[in-house]
C-alpha cells in the first residue's frame, strides 16, 4: 500500500528521507528558477570513476550531476515547495544519448528544468501549451556527434512520488532501479519515418557551437558515457 507521505504536496525532511541541512536547501530553492540556477552553477558529472546515476543525497553531497541527476534534485525541490515532481524521459536514435527533465507547470503551461553541459538542451520558460510542445522545442539542438538531429520520442510525465523516495532521494548506491523505471515508461513518438529522413544536418556554424561546453571534460581518466543513462 502506497505511503501517504509519498501523497504529500509539500514533502517533509521525514518524508524524503533527508537531514535538516539537506532539506534546508531544497526549500532555499523555492522557485524552478532558482532550481535551474543552482544546476548551472554545480558541476557536470563526467562521470570520471564510473558510470553513476547519483540519488539527490549524492548530488547535493558531491555538488557534480548529469541529466538525471539533476532531474531528481529538481523534482525534489519541486516537492518540497509543493509542486508536483514530475520528470520525462527523452529518448533518441540509438547513435545518441537519451536526456531527462524535471517539468513544471505554471499559468497553464508548461517549462522545464534541465541539467545539461552544452547550450541547447537547458530551461524552458513556462511558455509551452502541451508537454509534446516543449519536448519539441528540444528537437532541433537534440543531436549526435555526426550532427544529426535524433530526438525521436517523449514519455509523459512521471510523479517521483510513485517511487520509493529510498530509490532516488537517498540511495547511498546507484539509482538504477529509478533509472530503468523511467526508461521503461511508454513513449510517444515525435516524428514520422518519413518526417525523419527529411531532418537535414546541423550547418557548420552550428556545429562550432555545440563545441561550447560549460565544463570542460577532464584530460585524462574520462569515463565512457552511457547510452541509458544521460545526455551532458
Amino acid at each position: 500500500m502506497k505511503s501517504p507521505a509519498l501523497s504529500r504536496r509539500f514533502a517533509r525532511s521525514e518524508d524524503l528521507g533527508l537531514t535538516p541541512a539537506e532539506f534546508a536547501l531544497l526549500k532555499r530553492l523555492d522557485t524552478p528558477q532558482r532550481i535551474q540556477a543552482f544546476l548551472n552553477d554545480m558541476t557536470v558529472n563526467h562521470e570520471v570513476g564510473g558510470e553513476t546515476v547519483l540519488s539527490v543525497r549524492e548530488v547535493i553531497r558531491q555538488r557534480r550531476s548529469h541529466c538525471i541527476e539533476g532531474a531528481f534534485l529538481a523534482a525534489a525541490a519541486l516537492w518540497s515547495n509543493g509542486l508536483p515532481p514530475l520528470v520525462i524521459h527523452l529518448d533518441c536514435d540509438l547513435s545518441d544519448y537519451p536526456h531527462v527533465i524535471a517539468v513544471f507547470r505554471q499559468h497553464a503551461h508548461w517549462g522545464a528544468i534541465s541539467k545539461t553541459n552544452g547550450v541547447g538542451l537547458r530551461y524552458r520558460d513556462p511558455i509551452y501549451r502541451s508537454l509534446r510542445e516543449l519536448v519539441m522545442s528540444y528537437m532541433h539542438e537534440y543531436s549526435n556527434k555526426r550532427h544529426r538531429k535524433t530526438l525521436r520520442s517523449y514519455s509523459g510525465a512521471f510523479d517521483m512520488r510513485r517511487l520509493d523516495p529510498a530509490l532516488w532521494v537517498t540511495s547511498e548506491a546507484q539509482c538504477w532501479e529509478a533509472h530503468d523505471r523511467l526508461a521503461a515508461l511508454r513513449h510517444y513518438p515525435l516524428i514520422s519515418r518519413h518526417q525523419e529522413r527529411l531532418l537535414s544536418p546541423r550547418d557548420p556554424f552550428e556545429r562550432q557551437v555545440t563545441k561550447l561546453l560549460q565544463y570542460p571534460k577532464p584530460k585524462t581518466g574520462q569515463a565512457a558515457g552511457i547510452r541509458s543513462a544521460r545526455k551532458t
